[in-house]
């Protein structure tokens, strides 16, 4: 059973692409996102590449600003859409997803919930690492998902 609970986060160097889009949007935007990086990945010289991810500030007029890509291990030049970026280093509440994609907003509401019961002020910067989900069972993905604490 996942558990919410505070952890010490490092930095972390990202390889992105920005879009800040409505939420019906979402899905097709992290589709467009996600084959951009992929395709720039090779080319960047920032390997060894780690898992994907989506970091994203708290949504503002039903619009929410996002960063999709995946975790670089060395800094690199922007090429075309694909800037550098990072997950921010910190105290951050976590809550690891288990299953499927469709539990996210579930997942969410719980990590929030519980940072309110526990009285947390929030930093307002979120983000999602998910596991490699290529040809996998979605019953067996393991989502991380981190709010930084402020």
């Amino acid at each position: 059973m996942s558990i919410c609970r505070i952890v010490s986060v490092d930095r972390q160097l990202t390889a992105i692409v920005k879009a800040s889009v409505p939420f019906a949007e979402i899905p097709a935007a992290r589709r467009s996102a996600r084959s951009k990086v992929d395709a720039a990945l090779p080319s960047l010289d920032a390997a060894p590449i780690g898992r994907s991810l989506t970091r994203f500030c708290t949504p503002s007029d039903g619009r929410l600003d996002m960063e999709m890509g995946s975790i670089v291990a060395r800094p690199f030049a922007a090429t075309g859409d694909v800037v550098p970026s990072d997950l921010p280093a910190g105290r951050a509440a976590h809550f690891q997803l288990k299953g499927s994609f469709e539990g996210m907003q579930g997942a969410w509401q719980t990590l929030f919930d519980w940072c309110k019961a526990e009285k947390l002020s929030l930093a307002g910067i979120n983000w999602e690492i998910y596991s490699p989900w290529d040809g996998v069972d979605p019953t067996t993905l393991d989502t991380d998902l981190y709010a930084l604490l402020a």
